[in-house]
């Protein structure tokens, strides 16, 4: 299934002060009440979090924003100010996260500012873009082995890193497919 850049709201919607995304119903009894406070907390929490899994902090930092925002999508200017960093840390920043795949770049017809937005499907997409990169990383540490010796320790860590990155390129789409199926409803 092909990803694509969520695209529920409006193009003419627009993230409220400090680039947190205001609900159109806020005004309403209805809309549950948002905590900007705890949002910003909760932002910096999961940068955090994924920085510590290898991200880098500022990229990590405008991810968590983007996730946060019930659009998916912010321009660099809301990143900048949600996120108290400069312009140049967000262009860095959302370049890192483009190459990664993990956001798209998009600009809208007439404007003159790119909007930053998550990807639909996006965890189901990342994980079957990693496990093209396993088959790539089971071919080296194949030839790894065959050139270091399959009787030799370094060669028999080689073959045992092939062999459990086969199994996972075996089972990451059985499980992406599980994944598919229970978030459709179909359990």
């Amino acid at each position: 299934m092909a990803s694509r850049p969520q695209s529920q709201r409006d193009p003419g919607d627009r993230d409220g002060p400090g680039g947190v995304e205001q609900d159109e119903a806020a005004g309403r009894d209805d809309a549950p009440a948002r905590d900007e406070e705890a949002v910003r907390a909760y932002i910096e929490r999961l940068g955090l979090t994924l920085t510590d899994i290898g991200l880098q902090r500022t990229a990590a930092r405008v991810f968590a924003a983007l996730t946060t925002a019930d659009s998916g999508t912010m321009t660099s200017a809301e990143l900048a100010e949600a996120l108290s960093i400069s312009p140049a840390a967000v262009s860095g920043a959302v370049r890192s996260l483009e190459q990664l795949g993990m956001i798209a770049k998009e600009r809208r017809p007439g404007e003159r500012r790119d909007h930053y937005r998550l990807w639909d499907d996006f965890w189901y997409t990342t994980f079957l873009k990693r496990n093209r990169m396993l088959a790539i990383w089971r071919e080296v540490s194949m030839e790894g082995a065959r050139t270091l010796g399959p009787d030799t320790p370094a060669g028999g860590r080689q073959a045992e890193m092939a062999d459990f990155l086969a199994f996972m390129i075996d089972e990451m789409p059985k499980l992406l497919e599980r994944w598919h199926r229970r978030r459709s409803g179909g359990a």
